[in-house]
């Protein structure tokens, strides 16, 4: 199959897989949705992970089918929930005397993570390829524990239930 006819069967995919989740997030929440969402973006670095390690002891036919599953599960698991979900959360959890400069804050700190990754991927990488993803799995893994201890549920409650169930 060529390249573009993957890329618009890819770009179809992408859009379902955002269409879904944005129907989701009212039907069972932001919560459930986020580790959902976490847990794809584990597997879908544990794939990647995988590949590569392939890869290192020449498999390589195999690795390429592991390579892509695991972009296809990380991208579609990103489109899913932890892309969106995070900022619609922040503009539910701020009461409106601070949203301005949380919202902003957030979004700092977010661009500046996306910086982080960018920038050390490549130092990354020529430390250990399949060590590479383990560690952003590892990440994802952790962020799984963060939304079960730390982020309340905010689908249906009040800023006021919100405050509350986070103890502010």
């Amino acid at each position: 199959m060529e390249s573009a006819s993957m890329r618009a069967i890819f770009l179809k995919q992408l859009v379902l897989i955002t269409a879904i989740g944005a129907t989701l997030i009212d039907k069972t929440g932001r919560k459930p949705l986020l580790l959902v969402s976490a847990a794809g973006l584990v597997l879908g670095c544990v794939l990647a992970a995988f590949a590569f390690y392939l890869k290192d002891h020449h498999i390589d036919k195999a690795a390429a089918f592991f390579a892509v599953a695991g972009i296809l599960v990380y991208i579609s698991s990103f489109s899913a929930g932890m892309g969106a979900i995070p900022w619609v959360i922040m503009s539910e959890i701020f009461p409106i005397n601070v949203k301005g400069v949380a919202g902003s804050l957030a979004t700092l700190v977010n661009w500046f993570g996306a910086w982080a990754i960018s920038y050390t991927f490549n130092f990354l990488m020529q430390w250990s390829s399949y060590g590479t993803f383990i560690l952003y799995a590892t990440v994802n893994a952790l962020a799984i524990i963060f939304v079960i201890k730390v982020v309340p549920e905010t689908k249906g409650r009040t800023l006021e239930q919100i405050q509350a169930a986070i103890g502010a």
